[in-house]
């Protein structure tokens, strides 16, 4: 659904968003979009790091306490 309301731009260039609009928000970090004359604003939802767990295939012989042999596997990953 989509809801327009029209807000004045302060002196030191802020606006304020509705707060019905930022209920469930898990952020107060947004992003801005421009579009042309357009700006866009999305809030930025955090990511739990259990969800990056396996999200990057990496060699078993990597050494993690190694930060230099954790480089390597990335650098040979993008090459391929």
């Amino acid at each position: 659904m989509e809801e327009v309301i029209v807000k004045e731009v302060d002196a030191q260039g802020r606006i304020s968003i509705p707060m019905k609009w930022r209920k469930g928000w898990k952020s107060r970090k947004l992003v801005l979009m421009r579009r042309g004359n357009r700006v866009e604003i999305a809030p930025i939802e955090p990511t739990p790091p259990s969800n990056l767990f396996d999200s990057i295939p990496i060699s078993n012989s990597v050494d993690f306490t190694n930060p230099h042999s954790i480089k390597k596997a990335l650098r040979e990953l993008h090459e391929h």
